[in-house]
């Protein structure tokens, strides 16, 4: 009996390693027309990560890059909303083809939730299963970006994420209060933990409300680039279209926080070359 029970094991843990290669497998062809993949990530919510993610996307787009966005936030999908989409994404022979709004191409677990104010309430397996699911689905074409609105905080979804995502790097946004860069840094550190690169931080919320600084201390304090600052404006109040493309001072913001990021890439791009 016991040697029956050990077969069983055995041929239950040789089917669930066929299952884990076959989805690296499907994620490998649907992830491997996409050039750079960027997190964007905080350490609590309420900083405004997905605002941050949606106009780095919609920017890069402007500056003529093939250019996709994954709200990875299963908990609180809200990224669509921010860039104005209304579309439901294509489902077609176990594919699903990605809506666009702005030439950005955009998939969000809330395009799969049949009311949106209904709370997620998953365990971190049902997590791991929701996001693998999107990057076998999904195909994204060729990309030059895909910018990640990441899960805020530590725990099972943003490792998931990490996990299973080879990211370029990440971007960390936090704002001018004290406990958000706490937080920020806490972040920060679970990123170097599992040896991925951290490209910058950047301070949003900046302004006369909330002060500045915190970011640009935070920079400083771990040695990482610091990308500007975006401004708390009214702007962001419309939900039709992403400030960056018809704001001049947005654009310029998030020109800064580009500049940043591409010397970042670059000069991890240059890095195997001079070992």
């Amino acid at each position: 009996m016991q040697q029956q029970m050990t077969e069983e094991q055995r041929q239950a843990r040789l089917a669930q390693i066929k299952r884990q290669w076959e989805q690296r497998r499907q994620i490998g062809r649907s992830l491997g027309r996409i050039k750079t993949k960027i997190g964007v990530y905080s350490g609590k919510g309420g900083v405004g990560k997905t605002t941050v993610a949606v106009n780095l996307a919609a920017y890069l787009v402007k500056q003529g890059y093939q250019v996709g966005l994954l709200d990875a936030d299963i908990d609180c999908p809200n990224a669509h909303k921010v860039l104005g989409v209304t579309e439901r994404p294509l489902v077609e022979d176990g594919r699903l083809t990605p809506p666009q709004k702005d030439g950005v191409k955009v998939v969000s677990m809330a395009f799969f939730q049949e009311k949106e104010d209904e709370a997620i309430i998953w365990r971190g397996p049902m997590i791991h299963n929701a996001i693998n699911q999107f990057l076998q689905m999904t195909d994204w074409g060729d990309l030059d970006f895909l910018v990640v609105d990441m899960p805020p905080g530590t725990s099972d979804a943003p490792l998931t994420v990490m996990q299973v995502l080879s990211m370029d790097g990440f971007v960390v946004v936090t704002t001018p209060q004290a406990l958000a860069a706490m937080d920020a840094k806490r972040s920060i550190n679970m990123i170097r933990k599992l040896n991925v690169n951290v490209l910058g931080v950047v301070e949003n919320f900046s302004g006369e409300v909330f002060g500045a600084g915190a970011g640009r201390d935070l920079a400083d304090e771990l040695a990482l680039p610091y990308l500007g600052s975006v401004a708390l404006r009214p702007d962001y109040k419309d939900q039709t279209r992403a400030p960056v493309l018809s704001l001049a001072e947005v654009e310029e913001e998030y020109h800064a926080l580009w500049s940043g990021v591409r010397a970042q890439l670059e000069r991890l791009e240059r890095m195997p070359e001079q070992v």
